[in-house]
């Protein structure tokens, strides 16, 4: 029942909830763009009766527990006792960040917050933003998160891998290697692994989730919070591969200049970063797979499901493969 509600949210049901929350909305209401979740731009009016955005998100029924959601509050909470930029939850009049709705699709309240989305980054501000991930990461390894998901090869591999295959997603010409490049790069993900350090990091650290106002850069979007290595928030920044190429270099370089003023970085973890973009392929698959019955995903990836995509999929991480075995990632800057 609440996955077919959380498919036909309309502004009428959000407006309602957020009334429900003790806020007076105007009438207007906004989606934004977002796949996994239902986000919407809602305007009320303030203790004084004049006009305020705030951002409605309504999570995807079955993906997290109240636990999860609560560790991601929890993580933000965190960064703002810490005076670190990050956009938190309002808390409803009970003092709670998470309510749930008659059919129980859990939701919250975050404000408006302005910036804009940086195209790309010159040297200085990846300096300034490695600052703003080193003391991020000071926060995540302060506590601990015990109910969010670990990025490790088994999880974002091989259970998603697990999930392909038991499916039928895959089709029969490409199954067989598909599962051995898979396979092959979590075997060589794992020993390296065994040894690392995982704490709370923000999962999805890409330029889309950046913004950059007159206070400097703070991400958005904690939803993807893992119990992850620390370079997973470092390589999605960059456009290019640091194994390959001098200009992702010098930027990894940049960055790891300002995370360092912060917090000691493990430079071996540099090594993975070719590890972690095939795992991202795995469970970046997987996740169109599982979210396939929301009529927003076949819209939004009308070349999923095809032979052509998984042709692509399955090039894209032989390729990974072929890079770690003939060790094009062994990576340690100085």
């Amino acid at each position: 029942m609440s996955e077919e509600f959380f498919f036909s949210l309309t502004p009428d049901v959000v407006l309602r909830s957020v009334e429900e929350s003790g806020l007076v909305c105007t009438g207007r209401c906004m989606a934004l763009n977002s796949y996994e979740n239902r986000v919407y731009d809602v305007e009320i009016e303030n203790d004084q009766g004049r006009p305020e955005r705030r951002i409605a998100k309504f999570y995807r029924p079955g993906r997290w527990s109240r636990e999860q959601i609560l560790e991601e509050h929890q993580f933000i909470a965190d960064l703002i006792e810490a005076e670190i930029p990050a956009v938190g939850p309002m808390p409803f009049s009970d003092g709670s960040t998470l309510r749930q709705t008659a059919e129980g699709i859990f939701y919250t309240i975050f404000p408006r917050v302005g910036g804009r989305a940086p195209e790309e980054l010159t040297s200085e501000q990846l300096v300034r933003l490695g600052r703003l991930m080193g003391r991020m990461h000071v926060v995540g390894s302060s506590r601990k998160a015990p109910h969010r998901i670990r990025l490790t090869p088994e999880a974002y591999g091989l259970k998603n891998l697990e999930f392909l295959l038991h499916g039928d997603w895959l089709p029969l010409e490409f199954r067989t290697r598909y599962e051995t490049a898979a396979r092959a790069l979590c075997a060589w993900l794992e020993p390296r692994f065994a040894a690392l350090s995982l704490h709370r990091v923000h999962g999805d650290c890409h330029l889309g989730n950046l913004l950059w106002n007159d206070r400097g850069p703070f991400f958005l979007d904690f939803d993807d919070m893992v119990n992850g290595p620390a370079v997973q928030d470092l390589w999605l920044i960059l456009p290019g591969r640091p194994s390959q190429s001098d200009e992702a270099r010098a930027q990894l370089e940049d960055l790891l200049a300002g995370y360092e003023e912060f917090r000691v970085f493990d430079r071996t973890q540099i090594g993975l970063i070719e590890g972690l973009r095939g795992l991202r392929f795995i469970h970046y698959a997987a996740w169109i797979a599982r979210r396939w019955k929301d009529p927003a995903f076949p819209a939004a990836f009308p070349q999923f499901n095809t032979a052509r995509y998984w042709e692509e999929q399955l090039r894209d991480l032989e390729k990974q493969v072929e890079i770690l075995t003939q060790g094009a990632s062994a990576l340690i800057l100085e």
